[in-house]
Protein backbone atom coordinates (compact mmCIF):
# COMPACT_ATOMS: atom_id res chain seq x y z
CA UNK A 1 0.00 0.00 0.00
CA UNK A 2 1.58 3.28 -0.90
CA UNK A 3 2.23 5.81 2.34
CA UNK A 4 0.13 8.53 0.84
CA UNK A 5 -3.14 6.70 0.38
CA UNK A 6 -2.58 4.81 3.81
CA UNK A 7 -4.06 5.19 7.38
CA UNK A 8 -1.63 5.71 10.20
CA UNK A 9 -2.08 3.92 13.28
CA UNK A 10 -0.16 4.52 16.29
CA UNK A 11 1.61 1.26 18.16
CA UNK A 12 2.72 2.90 21.51
CA UNK A 13 4.48 0.58 24.28
CA UNK A 14 7.42 0.98 26.87
CA UNK A 15 9.03 -2.15 24.65
CA UNK A 16 11.68 -3.23 27.15
CA UNK A 17 12.10 -5.36 25.65
CA UNK A 18 10.52 -5.64 22.17
CA UNK A 19 9.04 -8.97 21.96
CA UNK A 20 7.38 -11.47 18.94
CA UNK A 21 4.14 -10.08 20.23
CA UNK A 22 4.74 -6.56 19.37
CA UNK A 23 5.97 -7.67 16.09
CA UNK A 24 2.77 -9.59 15.54
CA UNK A 25 0.60 -6.96 16.72
CA UNK A 26 3.11 -4.05 14.00
CA UNK A 27 2.27 -6.67 11.33
CA UNK A 28 -1.34 -7.16 11.86
CA UNK A 29 -1.95 -3.00 11.71
CA UNK A 30 0.30 -2.53 9.03
CA UNK A 31 -2.13 -4.88 7.17
CA UNK A 32 -4.98 -3.30 8.07
CA UNK A 33 -4.32 0.71 8.55
CA UNK A 34 -1.17 0.60 5.87
CA UNK A 35 0.96 2.75 8.13
CA UNK A 36 2.26 2.19 11.67
CA UNK A 37 4.29 4.55 13.87
CA UNK A 38 5.58 2.27 16.95
CA UNK A 39 5.92 5.20 19.53
CA UNK A 40 8.27 3.77 22.19
CA UNK A 41 7.26 5.53 25.09
CA UNK A 42 8.76 7.19 27.79
CA UNK A 43 8.17 9.29 31.29
CA UNK A 44 11.48 11.83 31.73
CA UNK A 45 10.13 11.64 35.36
CA UNK A 46 10.97 7.68 35.88
CA UNK A 47 13.91 5.77 35.37
CA UNK A 48 14.49 4.64 32.25
CA UNK A 49 13.92 0.76 32.78
CA UNK A 50 16.40 -2.11 31.34
CA UNK A 51 17.13 -0.96 28.54
CA UNK A 52 17.64 2.87 28.21
CA UNK A 53 15.61 5.04 25.81
CA UNK A 54 17.62 5.36 22.64
CA UNK A 55 18.89 1.75 22.73
CA UNK A 56 15.05 0.60 22.60
CA UNK A 57 14.00 2.44 19.84
CA UNK A 58 17.34 1.17 17.88
CA UNK A 59 16.36 -2.44 18.88
CA UNK A 60 13.06 -1.56 17.72
CA UNK A 61 13.98 -0.09 14.43
CA UNK A 62 16.04 -2.95 13.94
CA UNK A 63 12.98 -5.82 14.58
CA UNK A 64 10.79 -3.78 12.22
CA UNK A 65 13.23 -3.12 9.53
CA UNK A 66 11.85 -5.79 6.71
CA UNK A 67 7.93 -4.58 8.01
CA UNK A 68 7.17 -2.00 5.28
CA UNK A 69 5.90 1.45 6.16
CA UNK A 70 6.28 1.29 9.66
CA UNK A 71 8.60 3.78 11.88
CA UNK A 72 10.12 3.98 15.18
CA UNK A 73 10.38 7.08 17.51
CA UNK A 74 10.69 7.69 21.38
CA UNK A 75 7.69 9.83 22.58
CA UNK A 76 7.45 11.76 25.91
CA UNK A 77 4.09 11.87 27.48
CA UNK A 78 0.94 10.89 27.12
CA UNK A 79 -0.09 8.37 23.80
CA UNK A 80 -2.94 10.75 22.55
CA UNK A 81 -0.64 13.47 22.42
CA UNK A 82 1.77 11.04 20.27
CA UNK A 83 -0.97 10.30 18.05
CA UNK A 84 -1.87 13.61 17.38
CA UNK A 85 1.89 15.03 16.50
CA UNK A 86 2.13 11.77 14.49
CA UNK A 87 -1.67 12.70 12.51
CA UNK A 88 -2.37 8.91 13.73
CA UNK A 89 -6.25 8.10 13.14
CA UNK A 90 -5.88 5.38 15.53
CA UNK A 91 -4.06 3.98 18.30
CA UNK A 92 -3.24 0.23 18.24
CA UNK A 93 -2.93 -1.96 21.07
CA UNK A 94 -2.59 -5.62 21.06
CA UNK A 95 -4.34 -8.15 23.66
CA UNK A 96 -3.44 -11.39 25.25
CA UNK A 97 -6.24 -12.03 27.48
CA UNK A 98 -8.93 -10.33 29.33
CA UNK A 99 -6.96 -9.07 31.78
CA UNK A 100 -5.61 -6.88 29.03
CA UNK A 101 -8.88 -5.81 27.72
CA UNK A 102 -10.07 -4.71 31.33
CA UNK A 103 -7.09 -2.86 31.47
CA UNK A 104 -6.69 -1.46 27.82
CA UNK A 105 -10.35 -0.26 27.72
CA UNK A 106 -10.17 1.90 30.65
CA UNK A 107 -7.22 3.45 28.58
CA UNK A 108 -9.15 3.64 25.41
CA UNK A 109 -12.63 5.85 26.86
CA UNK A 110 -10.02 7.95 28.70
CA UNK A 111 -7.69 8.66 25.60
CA UNK A 112 -11.03 9.16 23.77
CA UNK A 113 -12.75 11.70 26.15
CA UNK A 114 -9.15 13.65 26.24
CA UNK A 115 -8.53 13.41 22.42
CA UNK A 116 -10.94 11.94 20.55
CA UNK A 117 -8.37 9.11 19.11
CA UNK A 118 -10.06 5.78 19.20
CA UNK A 119 -8.44 2.66 19.98
CA UNK A 120 -8.58 -0.13 17.96
CA UNK A 121 -7.35 -3.33 19.39
CA UNK A 122 -5.99 -6.64 17.66
CA UNK A 123 -5.49 -9.87 19.34
CA UNK A 124 -2.40 -11.44 19.57
CA UNK A 125 -1.48 -15.13 17.98
CA UNK A 126 -2.43 -17.75 20.34
CA UNK A 127 1.37 -18.92 20.19
CA UNK A 128 2.60 -15.51 21.64
CA UNK A 129 0.13 -15.22 24.43
CA UNK A 130 2.26 -15.76 27.15
CA UNK A 131 4.88 -13.24 25.95
CA UNK A 132 5.50 -9.96 28.15
CA UNK A 133 8.15 -7.66 28.65
CA UNK A 134 8.16 -8.22 32.26
CA UNK A 135 9.01 -12.15 31.96
CA UNK A 136 11.66 -11.53 29.44
CA UNK A 137 13.68 -9.76 31.23
CA UNK A 138 13.24 -11.87 34.49
CA UNK A 139 13.47 -14.88 32.32
CA UNK A 140 16.91 -13.42 30.88
CA UNK A 141 17.65 -12.01 34.42
CA UNK A 142 17.94 -15.60 35.89
CA UNK A 143 20.04 -17.14 32.63
CA UNK A 144 16.76 -18.50 30.91
CA UNK A 145 16.75 -18.97 26.96
CA UNK A 146 14.39 -16.29 25.86
CA UNK A 147 15.30 -16.64 21.89
CA UNK A 148 12.03 -18.18 21.17
CA UNK A 149 10.24 -14.91 22.53
CA UNK A 150 12.50 -11.90 21.01
CA UNK A 151 13.71 -11.07 18.12
CA UNK A 152 17.13 -11.31 17.06
CA UNK A 153 18.37 -7.91 17.95
CA UNK A 154 16.56 -8.21 21.15
CA UNK A 155 18.18 -11.75 22.08
CA UNK A 156 21.72 -10.29 21.34
CA UNK A 157 20.80 -6.84 23.55
CA UNK A 158 20.26 -9.09 26.48
CA UNK A 159 22.82 -11.38 26.54
CA UNK A 160 24.89 -8.44 26.66
CA UNK A 161 23.06 -7.15 29.55
CA UNK A 162 23.01 -10.96 31.51
CA UNK A 163 25.36 -12.70 29.48
CA UNK A 164 24.52 -15.78 27.22
CA UNK A 165 21.49 -18.20 28.56
CA UNK A 166 22.30 -20.95 30.53
CA UNK A 167 20.48 -23.53 28.65
CA UNK A 168 16.81 -23.25 30.67
CA UNK A 169 14.15 -22.75 27.44
CA UNK A 170 10.69 -21.28 29.08
CA UNK A 171 7.38 -20.95 27.50
CA UNK A 172 5.29 -23.17 24.90
CA UNK A 173 8.20 -25.74 24.24
CA UNK A 174 9.99 -26.00 27.62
Amino acid sequence: MDRSSALTALYPGSFDPFHLGHLDIIQQAVDLFGAVVVAVMHNPGKPSGLIDLGHRVELAKACVAQVPNVEVRAHPGLAVDAAINESAAFIVKGLRNATDFDVEQQMAHTNFAVSGVRTVYLPCRSDHAFISSRFIREVAHYGGDVSHMVPEPVRRALADIFGEPQGRRVGRDA
